[in-house]
């Protein structure tokens, strides 16, 4: 399986983030796989197994802090380090992240870059280089 990219599931339901975030992902050697609200992103997340989720916070449906708790305390899903990316940027917002089970936090606008550097932080480059 040398040649397969890790996958990163981005629950974000703006067009245009979702855009930016998975062009520099896959550049990157990411598969990047896409919800627009929680309850699309809590059922990808089980279905799929991804590497890691970007989770937006101000999402339809469920939000970001409640799919969160929710991937958290499934057995099947609890290990998959998710990441908030959101507007929220106060101290109160990061302490949130962290008590609801986020393993990273960025506040938008994020550079790109930044993005792709604590995706790896987690889980290492985009695609395994063959030895």
């Amino acid at each position: 399986m040398s040649d397969s990219s890790k996958t990163v599931l981005l629950v974000e339901d703006n067009e245009d983030n979702r855009t930016v975030y998975r062009t520099i992902l896959e550049h990157f050697g990411y598969t990047v796989i896409e919800a627009r609200n929680g309850e699309d992103g809590i059922r990808m997340a089980r279905e799929d197994h991804p590497n890691l989720i970007l989770m937006d916070i101000s999402i339809p449906i469920i939000d970001g802090w409640e799919a969160t708790k929710i991937l958290k305390g499934d057995e099947a899903t609890r290990a998959i380090p998710i990441i908030a990316l959101t507007a929220h940027a106060l101290a109160t917002d990061r302490a949130k992240a962290t008590e609801v089970g986020c393993d990273g936090y960025l506040a938008k606008p994020c550079e790109p870059r930044r993005v792709v550097a604590e995706v790896e932080k987690f889980i290492g480059a985009g695609r395994e280089v063959k030895a």
